[in-house]
């Protein structure tokens, strides 16, 4: 037990990041299962389909878990912005055989809201984690009143210690090497972005809080490394995905199994949602970005895309797939999350 274990209510200091798209209920219920601190991401769920994914949770465990929220602002939409973008995409969608003028549009994500914590709140989730930095002081203190935990991402100092001063009883240091979305909030400079190695011993020394290392790590020997530089505990992703209650696609868990044989590139890209996150390389990142000043402003660039993907995949191709995953796939196995959850802790464990 530690610092975080404690204040958690978990077994081991393993917490699954939460995957939008990638996850639902079923892989948070293993984790938390497993002694880990499972996580469900919301960022896409209405209130009714996160009401649905809480009964399945409340009634398949009763140990601690995390929901998991954006704090994004929603953009203004820029019709000009977004036609370009179209036009930029239009030799795609023409290959592809896609309408461009019947493509949906719309944020596809929604920050968290008065709205969302009606909806969980009698459920009333023990803990509660963004990205993006946090809620409003009110929603805090609305989170924080039924009794849950509050995690955020920081991927500097300046960010670890904003998100310590407005409440977060939990920093999470995402390094760059993390699959999906970067967290950063008080800056949009790529170049700055620290390692988890290099990010995690500044935070520590920079807030009172416990600490949560997240990108890279996906095997004992990492999690050892992180505890050693002042980590609570950890925070894996990608080696979760290829669980068998993971939901990617079979051409996702294909394209993984391949970068887990080391035959697969990551890339920060913002091409798939219009902010950077971390993905294997394949067409739209190469051919669009990785990083392109045209794409929409997030979440206005997901609709487009999305278009173009399910389209490619129904030819059994990934060329406009965000195929999430950090730059650590080396551990990333098809075995039950619980065997992950005891894979990462074995050196926990044994002393």
């Amino acid at each position: 037990m530690n610092a975080l274990t404690d204040l958690l209510g978990i077994e081991w200091p393993i917490v699954q990041a939460p995957m939008a798209g990638a996850q639902g209920s079923a892989l948070a219920i293993a984790v938390c299962e497993a002694g880990g601190l499972g996580s469900l991401p919301c960022a896409m769920l209405s209130p009714e389909a996160l009401r649905e994914e809480l009964t399945r949770i409340r009634a398949a465990t009763s140990r601690p878990f995390a929901v998991n929220f954006f704090c994004h602002e929603q953009p203004t939409p820029d019709e000009r912005r977004e036609a370009g973008w179209r036009k930029r995409l239009a030799p795609y969608f023409g290959e592809l055989g896609i309408d461009a003028g019947s493509l949906p549009s719309g944020p596809g994500r929604s920050p968290f809201s008065a709205e969302l914590a009606d909806a969980i709140e009698p459920f009333a989730p023990p803990v509660v984690s963004f990205h993006y930095g946090l809620p409003s002081a009110d929603l805090v203190a609305r989170v924080k009143g039924w009794g849950a935990k509050i995690l955020s991402s920081a991927t500097t100092v300046a960010e670890a210690r904003w998100l310590e001063a407005h409440g977060a009883d939990v920093v999470i240091a995402q390094g760059s090497e993390a699959g999906g979305h970067r967290a950063l909030f008080l800056g949009a400079d790529l170049a700055t972005q620290l390692g988890t190695f290099a990010l995690l011993p500044q935070v520590v020394a920079a807030v009172r809080v416990p600490v949560i290392a997240a990108g890279g790590i996906a095997d004992a020997a990492g999690v050892a490394a992180a505890r050693l530089l002042g980590a609570a505990g950890v925070q894996c992703g990608t080696a979760f995905l290829l669980c068998p209650e993971a939901t990617i696609t079979p051409l996702h868990r294909a394209a993984l199994a391949r970068a887990a044989a080391g035959q697969g590139e990551t890339a920060l890209t913002n091409v798939f949602t219009g902010k950077p996150a971390r993905a294997l390389l394949n067409r739209a990142v190469r051919e669009l970005g990785p990083i392109s000043a045209e794409v929409p402003a997030f979440p206005l660039a997901t609709a487009t895309m999305a278009a173009l993907r399910a389209r490619s995949e129904a030819r059994e191709s990934t060329d406009f797939s965000p195929l999430w995953c950090g730059q650590n796939p080396l551990a990333c196995r098809a075995v039950p999350a619980a065997q992950r959850v005891r894979e990462l802790v074995a050196t926990t464990a044994a002393t």
